[in-house]
């Protein structure tokens, strides 16, 4: 009995590195180009935390269903935030997270199909071709533990997520990067 217990939980690994590694010939990539807000984000509310001369401060909160990447970016868009930087916690229903490829000069997809905690998501925002654009990282928690991490592509908040942006005073721009195909922050251009 020990012996065939033993001899189906080998099988089953070896099934499932079979299948893991199907998986990675069958990775799906997408162009920094493709990248970008594709939602919206209508329980998205907005609290002024800080005014005046120097850094202003926002509590920027989104409710379920709603995508962080475009109500960041609209949130940029009518608060007039030409740059920030922001960090946030809460709990998403699905994610697509990537890693850039040098070599293909594109983002290999991390799909997350499954209710996770966002454990740290981090980012910014900065000026590209005179509109606020956002940067986002993202690490987010299973069940069990085991987190996944990268570059924030999109996802849909269940139940809420909280983000805490710092608008700062001075405007940072970024620019199209023919050699990565990347928009970078440039910190000399005006």
């Amino acid at each position: 009995m020990k012996f065939a217990a033993k001899s189906l939980a080998q099988s089953i690994l070896l099934v499932s590195l079979t299948a893991a590694c199907g998986m990675a010939q069958q990775a799906q990539y997408i162009s920094p180009t493709e990248t970008g807000p594709h939602g919206s984000a209508p329980g998205m509310r907005v609290k002024a935390l800080s005014s005046g001369k120097g850094p202003n401060d926002y509590a920027v909160i989104f409710r379920d269903g709603d995508d962080p990447y475009a109500g960041l970016t609209q949130f940029a868009a009518q608060y007039h935030i030409h740059s920030a930087h922001f960090t946030a916690i809460g709990a998403l229903r699905d994610a697509r997270l990537g890693f850039y490829d040098p070599e293909r000069r594109m983002y290999r997809v991390i799909p997350v199909d499954s209710q996770v905690e966002v454990v740290s998501l981090i980012g910014d925002i900065a000026e590209l071709d005179g509109k606020p654009a956002v940067h986002m990282h993202c690490v987010v928690a299973f069940p069990d533990g085991h987190t996944l991490g990268g570059h924030f592509l999109s996802a849909h908040v269940r139940p809420l997520l909280e983000v805490f942006v710092t608008a700062d005073p001075v405007t940072l721009r970024k620019r199209h990067d023919a050699a990565t195909g990347l928009s970078l922050m440039d910190p000399d251009a005006k």
